[in-house]
C-alpha cells in the first residue's frame, strides 16, 4: 500500500456516529452528500478546513453509537485518508474496513499527535511518523488481506473484482 500523508485534525473521546454524520442528514445514501456534513455534530467547519488526504486523530471509543455505515462513508468521501484513535467501537471498525477506510488503534499516537501536525502512516511497515514533532510510533501492520480490501476500496469492490476475474474468458 502507498503511504498516507496528511494534516491531523484532533477530536475527543467518545465521538459517536451521530456526531460524525448527524441523523438529520441520513435521508440520503449518497456518500458525496454525506461528506458535506462530515463531523458536523462536533465541528460544523470541518469540511471547509480539511484537505484531501488529511487524517482524523481521536481518543477512545471513536464511532460509538449506532451501527450506521453512513459514518465511515462520510469520512472517506470527505477525503480523510485515515483515522487514528486510542480505540474504536467494534462495529465502526468493521464498517470502516468494509468500505476501505484505513483505521488504526494507537494509544501513543492518539495522545502525542496534535492538531495540524503533518502525519505519515505506513500500513505496510507498521509505523506512524509525526513529521512536525519528529516522532515515530510503532503500530501493528495490517494483514495482507486487510491491505487488499483497503486497496480495492472496500469489501464490495473486492468481491466485484474477484467476480470479474472469474468471468474472464
Amino acid at each position: 500500500m502507498k503511504k498516507i500523508v496528511g494534516k491531523a485534525w484532533k477530536y475527543k473521546n467518545n465521538i459517536n456516529t451521530d456526531e460524525i454524520i448527524p441523523a438529520k442528514y441520513l435521508n440520503t445514501s449518497d456518500p458525496k452528500e454525506l461528506a458535506q456534513h462530515c463531523m458536523g455534530g462536533v465541528d460544523e467547519t470541518f469540511i471547509q478546513k480539511i484537505s484531501p488526504g488529511d487524517i482524523i486523530i481521536a481518543g477512545q471509543n471513536f464511532g460509538c453509537g449506532s451501527s450506521r455505515e453512513h459514518a465511515p462513508w462520510a469520512i472517506k468521501e470527505a477525503g480523510i485518508s485515515c483515522v487514528i484513535a486510542k480505540t474504536f467501537a467494534r462495529i465502526f471498525f468493521r464498517n470502516a474496513i468494509n468500505i476501505g477506510l484505513p483505521i488504526i488503534e494507537s494509544q501513543e499516537a492518539s495522545k502525542g499527535i496534535q492538531e495540524k501536525d503533518v502525519v505519515e502512516v505506513d500500513l505496510d511497515a507498521g509505523k506512524i511518523v509525526n513529521h512536525t514533532q519528529k516522532k515515530e510510533y510503532r503500530i501493528i501492520a495490517y494483514p495482507k488481506f486487510m491491505q487488499t480490501l483497503i486497496t480495492a476500496g472496500g469489501l464490495l469492490n473486492y468481491i466485484h473484482s474477484k467476480g470479474a476475474e472469474k468471468n474472464k474468458c
